[in-house]
């Protein structure tokens, strides 16, 4: 071998596989499919009870893959995707993961009424990974 290395990119690591697994275990929900960016599949776990188990059973090789697909697809930004889905998860109704996200107005809104009633922290269960990246990109520069 010669003595000439390419330069090691640093790969982003958007996304934890620790709290992919963790959230595997109540994987019959799909909160794990939910935090790697799949709300169709997460919102079909949560119906069928992970496919009757057996998409849920599945899931747990799968995990490194949907954490890989993760990291390619989001930002990573200044705004940490696992606070904000833990955030999310633990206090949504209260708003805390939109205020830590710099939304403070949709915060304190979420804040006085539950969560807009609950619908809101459902829409954010489906897009929080969304938000997250577009405000890390703005952060970049990337929409100026």
């Amino acid at each position: 071998m010669n003595g000439y290395q390419l330069p090691r990119v640093k790969e982003k690591d958007t996304h934890s596989k620790v709290i992919g697994y963790l959230l595997w275990i109540f994987g019959f929900t799909g909160s794990h499919r939910f935090y790697y960016g799949k709300p169709v599949t997460g919102t079909i776990w949560f119906f069928t009870f992970g496919l009757l188990g057996i998409g849920w059973l599945i899931d747990v090789f799968l995990i490194p893959a949907m954490d890989r697909e993760a990291d390619l697809r989001f930002a990573a930004g200044p705004i940490e995707y696992n606070v904000a889905w833990i955030l999310l998860t633990f206090l949504g109704v209260f708003g805390v993961h939109r205020m830590y996200q710099g939304k403070w107005i949709s915060g304190l809104l979420y804040l006085l009424t539950g969560g807009l009633f609950f619908i809101g922290v459902l829409y954010d269960f489906w897009t929080l990974n969304d938000q997250v990246s577009v405000r890390n990109a703005e952060g970049r520069g990337a929409f100026q």
